[in-house]
């Protein structure tokens, strides 16, 4: 029998690979922008990424033992996923529209998305709602610096 761990990390695993696709003019565009001075920590954006991914994949785990197969379950497990689609598109979908504004709209979304999960998994596991709380901290972070790379970069807004 498949554990529920096992499903679910089979499916963030899958989403981040399926979703995550550029081609060279796409990482061409993106490593040509202008960052912030203050943008020092960008080689560990992926790191981060994966452990908050691995943080949110756990809540949803904690979040599906509690009552497993259930309705309401079943419809948050629906919310990590789009949670997880919006969050992964935000690369691609900027890098291929060569837009800014749209990184940060969908990075604000993504968090926004993500404070909504936070709050409707509150009530049903402590721990779950505090594996998202990297989420709810990062997500933000991320948006704001596209948001500032709008300044440096006009012409790609």
């Amino acid at each position: 029998m498949i554990k529920s761990w096992m499903a679910i990390a089979a499916v963030t695993v899958l989403v981040a690979v399926v979703g995550n696709r550029l081609n060279s003019d796409d990482i061409r565009w993106f490593n040509r922008l202008q960052r912030p001075r203050w943008l020092t920590f960008e080689r560990a954006i992926p790191i981060i990424w994966t452990v908050i991914f691995i943080c949110a994949a756990w809540s949803a785990v904690l979040v599906w033992e509690a009552d497993p197969g259930s309705l309401q379950t079943w419809v948050l497990m629906g919310f990590y996923l789009v949670l997880e689609m919006v969050t992964i598109a935000y690369t691609p979908v900027m890098c291929k529209l060569h837009s800014l504004m749209v990184g940060t709209i969908v990075g604000g979304t993504g968090a926004l998305l993500g404070y909504m999960l936070a709050v409707s998994v509150f009530p049903i596991s402590l721990w779950a709602f505090g594996l998202l709380v990297p989420y709810l901290i990062w997500s933000p972070i991320g948006t704001y610096t596209t948001w500032a790379m709008i300044k440096l970069n006009p012409e790609d807004k």
